[in-house]
């Protein structure tokens, strides 16, 4: 192999680091630490580790692209809806499935209605790819006058 200009082989560091790809469970161990395990970088920062991978999943799973609509581009054809409770004029949750056979969660809608049946707390949920951990929440605190909508507190998490 040629010599670099920094007199040793391979890649110089002017050129760019290349990480080894390590077996899935290598992830960092320290705070600032960063490698390639199973073909994805994992950082590691005080709140734990963490792929820093805008694309994919953290890209298409954000809670913005469905509320009061559904998955779209992105997302396999046929998720399904379920609301529930069924045939109620009021229901108290709207969940999307990734099938009709109810296989995993992709997002959710509890509602807390009023005296009034009106929605005073809305809670949506973005689940991760295993239809189970929750990525993502939005809670909304509805305040009426009657059963007009006066005003809305959002809360993210």
């Amino acid at each position: 192999m040629p010599r670099t200009p920094d007199r040793h082989q391979g890649e110089a560091d002017e050129e760019g680091i290349v990480f080894e790809n390590l077996t899935a469970g290598n992830d960092p161990t320290v705070a600032g630490g960063q490698r390639y395990v199973d073909g994805k970088f994992r950082l590691k920062d005080a709140v734990g580790v963490y792929d820093p991978n805008p694309r994919g999943r953290e890209s298409l799973r954000r809670l913005i692209n469905f509320m009061d609509s559904g998955p779209g581009l992105g997302f396999t054809s046929g998720a399904y809806l379920e609301t529930l409770p069924a045939a109620d004029p009021f229901p108290t949750s709207w969940i999307w499935w990734t099938d009709s056979g109810k296989t995993l969660k992709i997002v959710d809608l509890v509602i807390t209605r009023n005296a009034n049946k009106t929605p005073n707390v809305e809670t949506w949920r973005m689940f991760d790819t295993d239809g189970i951990t929750v990525i993502e929440t939005v809670v909304d605190t509805i305040a009426y006058t009657g059963v007009f909508e006066t005003s809305r507190t959002r809360t993210i998490s």
